[in-house]
């Protein structure tokens, strides 16, 4: 997982928990719903928000950017879906173990991993980004860190990059302890992945911070499946149909107040390491 592994603007709260009440950890053998066709069976965290989660508001109702996604491509492909939920670290054994059909999970497009599995186009388009206060104009690019102090996990990508910037790392736990010293002036800058920040800023109303400008490589997220599956293909056709309606998008500003689904297959350009 990409380095927004520690993004938890909201996730800190949520209780970690076993299988949803729709979940299955059977087989994808499982009996023929709707319209006569298998259940699609689905490996995801679901303590991982805003991606995938239970919302506590809403019944503790799994939800959550990757969740609303999934369920739109299966409606496109006539089938009921059953969640199967499960740590990051077992996420693909339980994928190779045929526990499930595909993985939902903000799973980052690499090489390493392409050479194990196959993806859909990517629905998810990311990149690191830098956070200031929105009354400084001083920082908009890795050569405006050095000197400044950044607010970040020590052990992160972010917090290396800030370093290799020539920032001072002021360490934190994570992004919900940054902004509150970026806010006081006591830090000047923190990075993070634009996912969490735009999330932060659509659920808070923030105003106090922006996004001054982008840092490293984008990546791009997928549905992960095993090589051997025909899923791929028909994730495709219905992600097309999902981005041309408008659905995507529609997603998208929910969470994060703009589209980050990406251009869809046909446009979209190799996606890069994370």
């Amino acid at each position: 997982m990409i380095s927004k592994r520690f993004l938890a603007v909201s996730a800190a709260a949520l209780m970690t928990l076993g299988l949803a009440a729709c979940g299955s950890d059977s087989d994808s053998s499982g009996d023929a719903g709707a319209g006569g066709k298998e259940p699609l069976k689905v490996g995801t965290e679901g303590t991982y928000a805003p991606f995938t989660f239970h919302d506590t508001a809403d019944g503790n109702k799994l939800t959550g950017y990757d969740v609303e996604v999934v369920e739109a491509v299966a409606a496109k492909l006539g089938r009921e879906v059953e969640f199967s939920e499960t740590t990051w670290d077992t996420i693909f054994a339980g994928l190779e173990a045929k526990r499930f059909d595909v993985v939902a999970n903000q799973v980052t497009i690499n090489p390493e991993r392409e050479a194990k599995y196959s993806f859909s186009q990517p629905y998810t388009d990311s990149v690191g980004v830098i956070v200031t206060r929105s009354d400084d104009s001083s920082i908009t690019t890795a050569a405006d860190l050095k000197g400044k102090t950044a607010a970040q996990s020590s052990t992160s990508s972010f917090g290396t990059a800030a370093k290799d910037a020539g920032a001072n790392v002021e360490a934190v736990e994570g992004f919900s302890q940054a902004i509150p010293l970026l806010k006081q002036k006591r830090v000047d800058v923190t990075l993070n992945d634009s996912l969490a920040v735009l999330n932060y800023l659509t659920e808070s109303g923030d105003k106090d911070v922006k996004i001054a400008g982008e840092i490293g490589d984008p990546t791009q997220q997928a549905f992960a499946f095993r090589k051997d599956s025909e899923l791929p293909a028909e994730f495709d056709k219905a992600l097309n149909e999902l981005r041309a309606d408008g659905t995507l998008a529609k997603i998208s500003e929910k969470y994060f107040g703009k589209d980050v689904s990406g251009a869809g297959a046909e446009s979209s350009p190799s996606p890069s390491a994370s």
